[in-house]
């Protein structure tokens, strides 16, 4: 009991200083202070820096962007299911984007496959139900493509080429031109350039010609 109340205490130091100053600022001396339990407790209870901040993101994630989806409404669009779900998971991001950051940068460590995991027990059944009614390859198509253009701009935001806001607008596109017929757009945008026709030139009438 006394083990799981210090856990407690040291995760939401950690979750605290990673919505307030960012990754980097998770130190472990700094934790243990903060936490009033010693180093050692640190060590026993995660063992490294990383699992530390694994079990805070964690946590993070289950109380905000892994909670349960809810049930799609009668008559909803595939587009409108994939916003769904993907406002239902970034919306949170948007308004603690350091976690973000955090997400990204500790899903690149040895633990950080849980985070991913996790992610996707929560995604996956609700973009199953979205994607139930299509036809199995389209609908694998369209998962595997939204998923790499989701880590694509998460990525790019966590370096800072993006702002977060640009997150859920690009997000929209890409289920928009996967989701639309995008055929008179296609056929605009391959449609050979047309120059422009000259004027005839009129033969110059001569006197005495």
């Amino acid at each position: 009991m006394a083990e799981s109340r210090s856990a407690d205490a040291i995760i939401d130091v950690v979750v605290a200083l990673l919505e307030s100053e960012g990754y980097d600022a998770v130190q472990l001396r700094l934790v243990a202070r903060e936490a009033r339990v010693s180093l050692a407790t640190i060590y026993k209870l995660f063992g490294t820096r990383d699992e530390l901040i694994v079990a805070a993101v964690e946590r993070w994630m289950a109380r905000n962007s892994c909670a349960p989806v809810p049930a799609p409404p009668p008559g909803e669009s595939l587009y409108d299911g994939l916003m769904r779900v993907f406002r239902h998971v970034f919306e949170p991001w948007e308004r603690s984007p350091r976690l973000l950051e955090a997400y990204h940068k500790a899903r690149a460590t040895p633990p950080g496959d849980r985070l991913e995991q996790q992610t996707m027990t929560i995604i996956e059944p609700a973009g199953r139900a979205v994607l139930a009614a299509g036809e199995p390859g389209y609908v694998s198509d369209i998962g595997l493509l939204l998923t790499n253009v989701a880590y694509a701009v998460v990525a790019r935001f966590a370096v800072g080429e993006i702002d977060i806001t640009a997150i859920l607008p690009t997000l929209e596109r890409a289920a928009y031109r996967l989701t639309a017929n995008n055929e008179p757009a296609a056929r605009a945008a391959s449609a050979p350039a047309v120059a422009p026709r000259r004027a005839k030139r009129r033969p110059q009438h001569r006197e005495g010609a």
